[in-house]
């Protein structure tokens, strides 16, 4: 059990490099700069947040309603 806990703290405050870009935006960005790569990267990540966020937001609601 500890060594669990150690392990999730761990992957926690561990920085890991993630490229997230899909086949074609790879594909167009090789032939670019590294800037114009970059910001392409950090903006798919960017809008990946807003799922992940709604979805914490309804399952926060389904817990407040079900403790009612």
């Amino acid at each position: 059990m500890l060594k669990r806990i150690i392990l999730s703290i761990v992957f926690c405050f561990y920085n890991f490099s993630i490229f997230s870009q899909c086949a074609m935006c790879k594909a167009v960005i090789e032939g670019g700069n590294e800037s114009v790569a970059e910001g392409v990267n950090n903006g798919i990540t960017y809008l990946m947040v807003f799922p992940y966020i709604l979805v914490g937001i309804l399952f926060y609601f389904i817990y407040k309603y079900r403790k009612k």
